[in-house]
């Protein structure tokens, strides 16, 4: 008796798992295919334990748990996709895409405010470093556009220009609040979590690994400001 009533119970699991699946939308889908493998270990077990077999289904259902529980710690862990830390200056409001690591944003000050950097020419870009030359910031944050967009914007400059480029900002008194927009955290938020989107960022951008010396040392100013209130 116990073959067939496994066949039988078997049978009903995979006829259920077929209506379910015919009647659900294709988002749904796409969301439940990842638990699709504990859902099959798990009823194989209960299947195995109404039929007398309760060691071998006991250890298929423990499986089947262990298994989702490491699905979802795994999704838990992993960065949220699209998001975004945002740096700004007298003269300069940047974002920061965290999955490319890719720099844009907009001049807030000056001869160009209100242009997105995206639609400025690199003639256009140039000038506008002129025009920052006083504001050190807001000059570094723009080179450090440059160097994304046109790497090799600096091959034109005189030798006096090139001897200035790769210092570290100027001291500057950053806000909690954008300190927490630089790390793309939100208030409040949690040490180990300031610890990981530092940690995330700076695998990106530093300078060790070709990113920018500029928002490497504000991302660490930033994470030590938020750490401070956590000691």
């Amino acid at each position: 008796m116990t073959v067939p009533f496994v066949a039988f119970a078997l049978l009903l699991v995979f006829l259920l798992a077929a209506s379910l699946f015919l009647s659900a939308s294709a988002a749904s889908i796409a969301g439940s295919i990842r638990y699709a493998g504990p859902i099959v270990l798990g009823m194989l077990g209960l299947v195995l334990m109404l039929a007398g077999r309760a060691a071998i289904g006991g250890m298929l259902i423990s499986a089947a748990v262990a298994w989702f529980g490491s699905g979802r710690f795994r999704r838990t862990q992993a960065p949220a996709p699209g998001q975004r830390s945002t740096v700004g200056t007298a003269a300069l409001e940047m974002e920061l895409d965290h999955d490319s690591g890719t720099l844009d944003g907009m001049v807030i000050a000056g001869r160009f405010e209100g242009r997105p950097l995206n639609q400025m020419s690199l003639e256009e870009l140039l000038d506008l470093r002129m025009e920052l030359a006083a504001d050190n910031e807001s000059l570094q944050l723009l080179e450090t556009y440059l160097d994304g967009k046109f790497p090799v914007w600096r091959e034109g400059l005189h030798a006096d220009d090139r001897d200035r480029q790769g210092g570290t900002p100027a001291s500057s008194s950053m806000t909690k609040e954008e300190a927490y927009k630089i790390l793309g955290l939100e208030a409040g938020a949690a040490a180990t979590e300031i610890r990981k989107a530092h940690r995330r960022l700076m695998q990106r951008l530093h300078p060790d690994a070709g990113g920018s010396s500029f928002l490497a040392a504000r991302i660490n100013e930033a994470r030590d400001i938020l750490l401070s209130d956590h000691d």
